[in-house]
């Protein structure tokens, strides 16, 4: 599980910086892009908890 959680936080950081040098470049950000973005960090939320539970 710590690795999913890894695997996952990495993907993570990898599509806030390709927004970010979107942003960087003058370009929109997509309204798909925040649901991407939620979606991971709801991911991450319920690996988290998954795993918090896991470990009791």
């Amino acid at each position: 599980m710590l690795y999913f959680l890894i695997v996952v936080a990495v993907l993570l950081l990898a599509y806030a910086g390709v927004l970010v040098s979107f942003v960087r470049k003058g370009r929109k950000i997509p309204p798909a892009a925040y649901l991407v973005l939620a979606a991971l960090n709801g991911l991450i939320l319920a690996a988290v908890i998954a795993w918090a539970i896991a470990r009791r």
